[in-house]
């Protein structure tokens, strides 16, 4: 390996003096290694090993500014004592004046300099007599500093010559330490790229497919985000009852994604064998309540469809109350009767019955209702039910479309998720 092979050919040559020709050929080729290197890791370890042997100091670090440039970290360190970690200040010590200054320090006396930290060697039992410090620079920006300290010769003091060579050397490893953070950088992106469409993919299979044209429920969803923290869900049982649920997730990304598919499928698998929409609830809420993350919880509306008996009877959660359209043009909310699951274990979750008199039952979450319109005015209820009674006329699957056109206008910026259900409330 390059760096191997330069650090075996410096050791050896300490004793002599280095020729101009040597000393641009050691830079060319350290260059070269920066130049190739995308782990920060490896990058720091043997730029620190190479600045230590090069300039002939006692011991060398590399500080870079962490937490919104507000503290400076020892990410890497070579000599008698190991400060790897050390966490300062962004201005503190020798070291964060030359990152606030964005200027070399050679300080021969560090004992004479106010800006020298003693706390550092008090911690550590090291001596520190002369520093160099030159700040690391991409473009205008420092992200932090290569210090060295205590040089290795009769005098103990850094020249200009020690001064203009470490310049040189901080400028090819601050753009090497820049390339590493910004190839790890994409790195994450596109883990998280992958993760996120994998999580869509899984949300998206969760969601029900209606092949029946006349089938009395339609759902849809429309995430703010790669994934949602809305569903929904409708299906037959077997004894010809349709289950039906919507769900709105606190908060937003991958925690909210991943709770919206534990909840679904949780949901799906006991409504199979469960009758009341409440114990259904309780059900699902203790599960969560043992094992959800604080904070974190579901408003859900959860119900099943009778219609040998023309009833739908549902149980809400803390959720927006569905609204009732009836063909006489009444609308009637239903409103929610207990906390959202999640919150709290043992809780009871009441069941309101509704005798299905025709028209629609609509069920939607709060990104419907604190949508925005191109004029940023918010939609409501009341906008939301002024969008209703406009396209009552209309079929099921049509009137969703038309309220999410509206909703997710080209001239709209969606801030949530939103999702829709509408409910054929035809008796039979």
């Amino acid at each position: 390996m390059i760096m191997d092979t330069n650090i075996k050919t410096l050791y050896n040559s300490l004793d002599k003096k280095y020729t101009l020709e040597e000393q641009l050929a050691n830079l060319a080729e350290i260059s070269q290694y920066f130049s190739t290197s995308l782990n920060i890791q490896e990058t720091l370890k043997n730029a620190i090993q190479q600045f230590l042997i090069y300039l002939d100091a006692e011991a060398a670090s590399i500080f870079l500014l962490e937490n919104d440039d507000t503290e400076l970290v020892c990410m890497d360190c070579a000599g008698p004592v190991d400060i790897t970690g050390l966490r300062l200040k962004a201005t503190a010590g020798i070291v964060g004046h030359t990152v606030i200054s964005k200027e070399s320090q050679m300080v021969r006396d560090v004992s004479k300099d106010k800006h020298f930290a003693q706390s550092v060697d008090k911690t550590s039992g090291f001596v520190t007599k002369s520093i160099l410090c030159t700040p690391l620079m991409v473009q205008d920006q420092c992200i932090g500093a290569l210090e060295l300290i205590n040089k290795k010769s009769e005098d103990g003091l850094f020249d200009t010559r020690d001064q203009h060579l470490l310049m040189a050397l901080s400028s090819a490893a601050a753009l090497a330490i820049h390339n590493a953070r910004m190839a790890s950088s994409l790195v994450e992106q596109e883990r998280m790229r992958k993760e996120l469409e994998l999580a869509r993919e899984i949300q998206l299979a969760l969601l029900p497919r209606t092949s029946v044209a006349d089938f009395p429920v339609r759902g849809i969803n429309y995430p703010a985000l790669e994934v949602s923290g809305d569903f929904y869900d409708f299906f037959r049982r077997e004894d010809g009852k349709i289950y039906f649920n919507l769900a709105d997730v606190s908060g937003k990304g991958m925690n909210s994604a991943m709770l919206m598919a534990k909840a679904s499928s949780l949901l799906h698998h006991l409504a199979k064998s469960m009758d009341d929409p409440g114990e259904l609830l309780a059900r699902v809420n203790d599960e969560l309540c043992e094992t959800v993350s604080h904070g974190m919880f579901i408003t859900i509306v959860s119900g099943f469809i009778d219609m040998n008996n023309s009833v739908i009877r549902l149980s809400n959660a803390g959720h927006q109350p569905p609204l009732y359209h009836r063909d006489d043009g009444t609308i009637e909310e239903i409103p929610a009767s207990a906390l959202p699951i999640g919150i709290l274990p043992a809780t009871d979750f009441p069941v309101t019955t509704i005798p299905m008199q025709g028209g629609s039952l609509y069920l939607f979450t709060d990104g419907v209702t604190e949508s925005l319109d191109a004029n940023g005015q918010l939609l409501d209820i009341a906008g939301f039910i002024r969008l209703i009674q406009s396209n009552a006329h209309l079929p099921p699957a049509k009137r969703l479309e038309n309220f999410v056109a509206e909703i997710r206008g080209p001239n709209v910026n969606q801030r949530d998720d939103i999702t829709l259900m509408v409910i054929d409330c035809k008796p039979r």
